[in-house]
């Protein structure tokens, strides 16, 4: 029996592996609305990345979306009734784990906001990018993927600003990106950076609409610096910052690919 939601499928919605798990952690995992209208592989992989792991997954069944657009389009009062629903429905869940740091964050900070007191939003005190969570709860330290190809890494600004997944460029704190930490661990991989490493891609959701002129402009000069790298992938946690990129590179029949690094992770699983 498979779990369907739009195009995303997991063969049984609870998968336990006794191999080595992770103190016996529920994990409810999260796929965004747009990854699985737009890039279900991305879902798949995360699913089967976590299994291999040996943890304990659930796909909880009628999850919608986490309400971003709404509330960054100004219909919070719309907003707000999506996330009671998203809390009640991963409230059972250890962790609630996504391949998207923008829906992450967005879950993280603002679904208290959104609650107005009115209850206490628990999903928001549990909810992790898929990055984030296997580097500070897992603590991976091997992986069996295989990917021999040259990547530039795209650092979403939701994943380095709300959610500390790389340090940003203009703080003087210590170095670090937990998305390269991760893709280290992966054979054949060469990593690269782009200059200016965490400039925004110019997606930004709503900002792409209402400035669409401005948003194409800074996407494509953010392509410039990935190419400049000799990369034959741009990877990230974000598939809203990848899509915009991607979308504009085609435009501008630019030979790069684009891949989450949730594939690369899971690359031959």
């Amino acid at each position: 029996m498979s779990y369907f939601f739009g195009n995303f499928a997991l063969p049984n919605n609870r998968i336990v592996i006794t191999e080595h798990t992770c103190d016996r952690m529920k994990i409810g995992l999260f796929i965004p609305c747009y990854v699985d209208a737009l890039y279900p592989e991305v879902g798949v992989a995360t699913y089967k990345l976590l299994v291999s792991l040996g943890l304990d997954v659930e796909y909880p069944e009628g999850q919608t979306c986490c309400g971003q657009p709404m509330a960054n389009g100004g219909f919070e009062n719309m907003a707000d009734k999506i996330a009671g629903r998203f809390d009640q429905l991963f409230a059972p869940y250890d962790y609630v784990v996504a391949p998207s740091a923008s829906c992450a964050a967005f879950v993280k900070l603002y679904h208290p906001r959104l609650a107005h007191g009115n209850h206490e939003c628990l999903t928001s005190k549990k909810i992790m990018d898929v990055v984030e969570f296997l580097h500070d709860v897992v603590k991976v330290q091997r992986l069996k993927s295989h990917f021999p190809h040259v990547v530039s890494i795209h650092n979403s600004c939701h994943g380095v600003r709300e959610l500390g997944l790389s340090s940003p460029s203009e703080r003087h704190v210590p170095q670090f990106n937990k998305v390269i930490d991760l893709l280290r661990l992966v054979d054949g991989i060469t990593i690269r950076e782009p200059e200016r490493r965490d400039e925004c891609c110019g997606f930004g959701g709503m900002f792409s609409v209402e400035e669409p002129d401005v948003s194409a402009r800074m996407g494509s000069d953010k392509l410039d610096r990935h190419e400049a790298t000799g990369a034959e992938y741009i990877t990230g946690p974000d598939s809203s910052c990848l899509m915009h990129m991607q979308g504009i590179a085609r435009r501008q029949h630019r030979s790069i690919q684009f891949i989450h690094v949730v594939q690369i992770l899971a690359a031959g699983l």
